[in-house]
């Protein structure tokens, strides 16, 4: 039998938070993590995993306490979801899924919501799987981003309004970033290098508080990056994608 657990204040130490099991080069970002979800549990945030040592999860939180610049009442977000490697092809995705999706109906929700886009992107939930399972775009930002949302009684959550301007003033290379990623730290810490090396100005902008999340100046889900005051991307930079990504 296929055996799942949530974690929680008294497990969060002892719990592998599958997306960074490998490598001790993100063993920092884990201990990050692990505190950060400390501080959201009594927010009514989940993260529950396959109760074995593999990357199968998925994260979610009431949308009002979520870090994202999605707005909406008395719905569920999911953040993140995986499912990799051999784990792949035994359900776990619909199995996740549909704990989620009966977690809202339990606490009289009106639905649940996720960011996705229009082509697959890294960092980003599949719109074609959670199509499969009934979720339909609600909005959308240029860029071909978009939210999709199963709703049980027909309202729906939307981008907020400063996510739509996709631009800052800074014209220099400026990343926002969160503390939720276990992979963050390091991403952090490989961008400054280069930065550095090739000297290339660099912004760093800590989104430490659900405040700030909420305010963004475009699509956040624990990363944006924007070069010469236009949105770039929210997948994770290390000096390789950092490299091409300034290149292009």
């Amino acid at each position: 039998m296929v055996e799942y657990v949530n974690v929680t204040a008294e497990n969060v130490v002892t719990e592998h938070l599958c997306c960074a099991i490998s490598g001790k080069k993100h063993q920092i970002g884990v201990d990050t993590k692990r505190a950060w979800i400390s501080e959201r549990l009594p927010e009514g945030h989940v993260f529950r995993k396959l109760d074995a040592n593999g990357k199968v999860f998925i994260e979610y939180a009431p949308l009002e306490n979520a870090w994202v610049p999605v707005v909406g009442e008395n719905y569920l977000y999911i953040y993140c979801m995986w499912v990799s490697g051999s784990h792949k092809g035994q359900g776990h995705g619909k199995n996740l899924l549909n704990y989620c999706i009966e977690d809202a109906k339990r606490q009289n929700k009106s639905g649940v919501c996720v960011i996705s886009s229009k082509k697959k992107t890294p960092f980003l939930t599949d719109k074609k799987f959670v199509e499969k399972n009934g979720f339909e775009v609600v909005d959308e930002i240029a860029g071909g981003f978009e939210l999709m949302a199963l709703s049980f009684d027909g309202t729906v959550p939307a981008f907020s309004e400063n996510a739509r301007k996709q631009t800052i003033d800074n014209q220099e290379l400026t990343i926002f970033y969160g503390q939720q990623c276990p992979f963050i730290p390091n991403g952090l810490k490989e961008v400054q290098e280069y930065c550095e090396e090739e000297n290339i100005p660099l912004t760093l902008i800590p989104v430490d508080s659900l405040e700030k999340a909420k305010n963004l100046p475009g699509i956040f889900n624990n990363w944006a990056v924007y070069h010469q005051g236009k949105f770039l991307t929210v997948h994770m930079l290390n000096k390789n994608v950092l490299k091409k990504l300034l290149a292009g």
